[in-house]
């Protein structure tokens, strides 16, 4: 009986230290993942991509010409996201602002690659884009997992994200949204643009 109880107590014990330092690990890889995401003050890192057409855009070329407006969208996470839809409207909308700042509008579509460009037509067919602003597709999550955004979970692609970048390449204005809300508006980042 004594020796029973005693198993107990040590299998007792034992779980509860394994799943005390299961939360430690799991709170440290969460540290992890949040300091490795773009924060105001990095330098951002160099991309290219291109748009669903085959025109490639990096952001070096981008910066040369002025300061860029990174959108990360969800792309098409089983269905075209109309919270995105709303977001890129709102800033097509003000376009000559964005352009009055000298600012590129760069968003960026990830996905899987099968179908991304099918799908990235479908999101941007009925809209026409300003001639500072850039459409691209990111094929099976390359760019999305170099600047840590993966947002990897079931019918999800990246946290919708808007940056925005200066020509010393240094982030400016970094929103990263964990939910599908919570954007950033046109009105904040022409703020951040001096507009």
């Amino acid at each position: 009986m004594y020796s029973l109880i005693r198993a107990r107590f040590f299998t007792v014990t034992m779980l509860t230290l394994l799943l005390s330092q299961g939360g430690e690990l799991l709170a440290a890889d969460t540290a992890k993942k949040e300091a490795a995401l773009p924060a105001v003050g990095d330098t951002a890192k160099d991309f290219q991509l291109a748009t669903p057409g085959g025109q490639k855009v990096s952001l070096s070329e981008q910066l040369k010409k002025g300061p860029v407006v990174l959108l990360v969208l969800r792309g098409y996470p089983e269905y075209q996201c109309p919270v995105c839809t709303r977001q890129v409207g709102q800033f097509i909308a003000n376009a000559a602002k964005f352009k009055e700042a000298k600012a590129s509008v760069v968003m960026v579509y990830p996905g899987a690659a099968k179908d991304l460009e099918k799908r990235a037509d479908e999101f941007i067919r009925d809209q026409s884009l300003p001639e500072n602003f850039y459409f691209l597709v990111d094929p099976d999550y390359k760019f999305t997992n170099a600047y840590h955004l993966r947002w990897d979970a079931k019918r999800e692609t990246a946290y919708p994200s808007t940056f925005v970048i200066g020509t010393d390449n240094k982030i400016k204005y970094a929103k990263i949204s964990k939910t599908h809300g919570n954007r950033a508006s046109a009105k904040e980042v022409l703020q951040e643009l001096g507009k």
